[in-house]
């Protein structure tokens, strides 16, 4: 009898917990975290039903639009990107969702893009943020913000960056050459 009563109080303890963690009111305030604090408030802000599909939880006002934690990856990642890298970032979600893999998403879309079919805008950023969910707070603690810098078709040659980092917390352009070019800012972490 008392095994019974112990699981359902592990059940119900683990649901709250869940229900919590993925209510959009959570999932709005610990995605707007990736975004720089001034374009918070007004950010629009992408997230999960109960059924795990995203749908826009927040309609944003400014030109921040942030991710929330999918609640199917181990540990919590957040990330906020300008509203121009928003066709891009959508496409590789439906392509993700089809089945493709990395590099027929990363094909594909470059295509598109040589193509004119997907708008890369010239520049534009994305912040990602990870972290650790405290399960007495359920607030992100060990907070890690990586910055990206995307400049399609940049060249180690055109940007004067290595195609690898020199060093710890040294920037470096990843995919030099392609609609991904983009400058990799990782900083150390403390």
């Amino acid at each position: 009898m008392r095994l019974p009563i112990l699981l359902f109080s592990i059940l119900c303890v683990w649901t709250s917990y869940g229900q919590k963690r993925q209510s959009s009111e959570w999932q709005i305030k610990t995605a707007v975290l990736a975004a720089p604090e001034k374009f918070r408030d007004d950010a629009m802000v992408y997230g999960y039903d109960r059924n795990d599909k995203l749908i826009v939880l927040r309609k944003g006002t400014n030109q921040y639009i942030c991710l929330a934690d999918d609640p199917n990856k181990e540990g919590f990642e957040a990330a906020a990107y300008h509203k121009e890298l928003d066709d891009f970032m959508a496409r590789g979600r439906e392509l993700k969702a089809q089945g493709k893999t990395f590099k027929e998403r990363f094909d594909i879309r470059e295509e598109e893009v040589k193509s004119g079919k997907l708008k890369m805008p010239d520049k534009t950023t994305l912040f990602v943020l990870h972290g650790s969910i405290n399960e007495d707070t359920n607030e992100v603690e060990d907070q890690y913000l990586r910055y990206v810098v995307y400049i399609p078709y940049a060249t180690e040659e055109s940007t004067g960056l290595p195609a690898a980092a020199m060093g710890k917390g040294h920037p470096w352009i990843m995919d030099p050459g392609t609609h991904r070019a983009h400058i990799m800012i990782s900083p150390v972490k403390n």
